[in-house]
């Protein structure tokens, strides 16, 4: 009964995890008459705030100053932060340039680019299934670089930053809250400078904001950790083979939302792309059972 039960809370975390990713969207939307850059840096800076009180409720400040201490770690970090960032910005400004079907095409890509990654770096072996799917993969890209005339760079530079990020916090061995501290610390001079001396938004100054508008701003800060939490507590109780099922709910909301809520066009070649993306992925998913039947 007790593991029962602590399977259904994993999968209300990875629920309310994979759902925030996936609404996240509106909030940003709403916030699209700021710019992308201070948008960003409110995101990192109420992050900070966000993150450091949950450290404090957590009574874990010796584990943030030990990681301090390591500086191979400390290197790492800050080089995913830098690589967090820059996911965030492109995903900002994808939202609020109507390039939402994009955003949702790059995160269904994600899963592909990680075996890629492996491959690559980890020395991992792909089975023929995999590769198959690698190839759908490859062909709904090209099909929507036909298109565009250039290659979709949203679609890339999230899921291979994103890829790249996770694959370097494995490296890490720095608890997730932690670890989004101290990235999101790495990079809070850069956002406060640039809030402080380069903007020249009239929204830069908190003080001669709308209370309505500060709370949104500090909301940057919950919208970034609280998914990060539940996605952790969800980790703890569910097999990374259950949790992997839930990773295509928040591109899935995009998705609906992109093309059902704010009316992006949706020509023939990006349905073939998705297509192509989703043949890939279910390949994945279903992988032993495709081999047995196959067999």
């Amino acid at each position: 009964m007790n593991k029962l039960s602590e399977t259904h809370v994993g999968v209300l975390y990875a629920l309310s995890a994979y759902f925030i990713w996936g609404i996240a969207p509106l909030y940003f939307k709403y916030l699209d008459f700021i710019s992308v850059y201070e948008i960003l840096s409110h995101r990192v800076i109420w992050s900070v705030v966000v993150t450091a009180l949950l450290v404090s409720y957590l009574k874990d400040w010796s584990n943030v100053a030990s990681v301090c201490r390591q500086y191979k770690s400390l290197l790492m970090l800050v080089v995913t932060s830098l690589l967090i960032s820059s996911n965030w910005l492109v995903f900002i400004w994808a939202i609020n340039n109507e390039k939402m079907l994009e955003a949702s095409l790059g995160y269904f890509i994600n899963p592909i680019v990680n075996v890629v990654l492996g491959l690559v770096f980890l020395s991992e072996r792909l089975s023929r299934l995999k590769w198959f799917a690698v190839f759908l993969a490859f062909i709904g890209v090209s099909a929507q670089a036909w298109q565009l005339g250039e290659l979709p760079w949203v679609s890339l530079v999230l899921p291979i930053t994103f890829a790249l990020y996770g694959l370097l916090r494995k490296k890490v061995k720095v608890k997730a809250i932690t670890g989004l501290f101290l990235e999101t610390l790495a990079v809070l001079p850069i956002a406060i400078v640039y809030l402080a001396t380069v903007t020249g938004s009239e929204t830069a100054n908190l003080f001669n904001n709308e209370w309505s508008l500060n709370l949104l701003f500090m909301m940057a800060g919950l919208v970034t950790a609280m998914p990060l939490i539940c996605f952790g507590q969800a980790a703890l109780r569910l097999p990374l083979s259950t949790l992997g099922f839930f990773q295509y709910l928040a591109p899935s909301i995009v998705f609906l939302f992109a093309v059902f809520v704010y009316g992006e066009p949706i020509s023939f070649i990006k349905l073939f792309t998705f297509a192509c993306i989703w043949t890939g992925i279910l390949v994945f998913v279903f992988e032993h059972k495709i081999t047995r039947w196959l067999k």
